[in-house]
């Protein structure tokens, strides 16, 4: 049996992504918790394994060749993790391709906006008190997340019971961010998309990746002395240290 593999990793939609991944292709872990919120991800040691300060990134101690090898950015995982595996991530350079715009229109849009919608939706009232401030952002944000929905609505249309076909790692990577609890949506608006979410989460990997570190979550909208200090960690950070 070969060495774990190990997850540098927070309980967030990014984290989710990998974790989910590694039950799904029914690899051995090692959880290694980095806490966003008291600064974990600027620490040396962790910079050598993500010289973006973010997680989450793994370890593969029986990488190419036999070699340890270390992996950033949780696309970049899920991709080594397919090939690796030879699971959820197909060969063929047509379904191949069909994954990747996929995985890449998450990474591009529909993280990014919907982290957006949620800094302005619920956190950053708690940093600018003054709504009228927010209020562009607030919009901007749920909008674009809205019409992103309507993207993989319109995808999920042509009978697919996936966004690529197959399940793949493009579903492990979207899952985890259809929020609209956070994001001003209601999957009611989208059916086939609420539908997908359904199916995705009902299978058992994805409920056990999901759980992973659940005794480690907070909630950043609090209004606690150590989620004001969590929440200038996270986004007051700038080039310098």
């Amino acid at each position: 049996m070969t060495a774990p593999i190990e997850l540098y990793y927070w309980p967030t939609p990014n984290g989710w992504k990998v974790s989910i991944a590694l039950e799904e292709m029914g690899l051995p872990y090692e959880l290694k918790p980095v806490n966003i919120g008291v600064g974990e991800q600027f620490e040396p040691a962790f910079l050598k394994i993500s010289p973006n300060n973010r997680m989450p990134a793994i370890v593969d101690p029986d990488g190419p060749g036999g070699q340890p090898i270390s992996v950033f950015e949780s696309a970049a995982i899920l991709q080594y993790l397919g090939r690796k595996t030879g699971q959820f991530y197909p060969a063929d350079e047509r379904a191949r391709v069909e994954v990747e715009q996929w995985l890449f229109w998450q990474m591009g849009g529909l993280g990014p906006m919907a982290g957006q919608a949620h800094h302005f939706r619920s956190y950053a009232q708690k940093i600018e008190p003054d709504e009228s401030k927010l209020e562009y952002g607030k919009q901007r944000y749920t909008n674009e997340v809205n019409r992103l929905y309507g993207v993989l609505e319109r995808a999920l249309s042509d009978g697919r019971d996936y966004v690529a076909g197959e399940y793949s790692i493009a579903d492990m990577a979207i899952w985890p961010w259809i929020l609209p609890e956070g994001q001003g949506q209601n999957l009611d608006d989208f059916p086939k998309l609420k539908a997908w979410v359904e199916r995705v989460g009902a299978r058992p990997a994805v409920k056990a990746g999901r759980a992973v570190g659940n005794d480690l979550r907070s909630n950043l909208a609090d209004d606690s002395e150590q989620m004001k200090k969590a929440r200038a960690v996270l986004f007051g950070q700038t080039a310098k240290p």
